[in-house]
């Protein structure tokens, strides 16, 4: 598979991290920083994340930063991302089953690298279920409109 991955600062030190370990388990990773742990704004390496998966560039996305909640709001205001904020290996695993997440947001600041990548593995390792939560996922983008 194509993995397409990016962090702010607080999000550097796992990324390399994650990056050994998702070619470790044979797939490929374009990385779209950052570079360093120098301040910068996180939804600059959200946005070629997304935009990855939409141009069908990438299979799935890797998004870090502290809280994971930055990362996982501006993927989310792309209609064709579902981003789901994990802390652990099980929400990993629920996100692809239930909601047919094709991003996951680690929040390193709350997470051990260990977690970390176990919830990388459920993650490219989960198969969506479909069935009832296909028409729930389905509905997530009715009545969308641009503005």
């Amino acid at each position: 598979m194509r993995i397409s991955i990016g962090s702010d600062h607080a999000g550097y030190d796992y990324k390399s991290l994650i990056i050994s370990h998702i070619q470790s388990l044979g797939h490929t990773v374009t990385d779209h920083g950052t570079t360093d742990n120098s301040s910068v704004d996180y939804p600059d390496f959200v946005h070629p994340v997304a935009k990855d998966i939409i141009d069908s560039q990438a299979d799935f996305g890797v998004l870090i930063c502290g809280s994971g909640n930055g990362v996982s709001i501006t993927a989310n205001k792309y209609a064709e991302i579902r981003c789901g904020l994990c802390w652990n290996e099980e929400l990993s695993k629920l996100a692809r089953q239930h909601n047919n997440a094709n991003v996951v947001a680690i929040p390193s600041r709350f997470v051990d690298i260990v977690t970390a990548k176990d919830m990388v593995t459920a993650f490219l390792e989960t198969a969506f279920e479909g069935g009832r939560h296909e028409r729930r996922v389905n509905k997530i983008t009715e009545g969308l409109f641009s503005c």
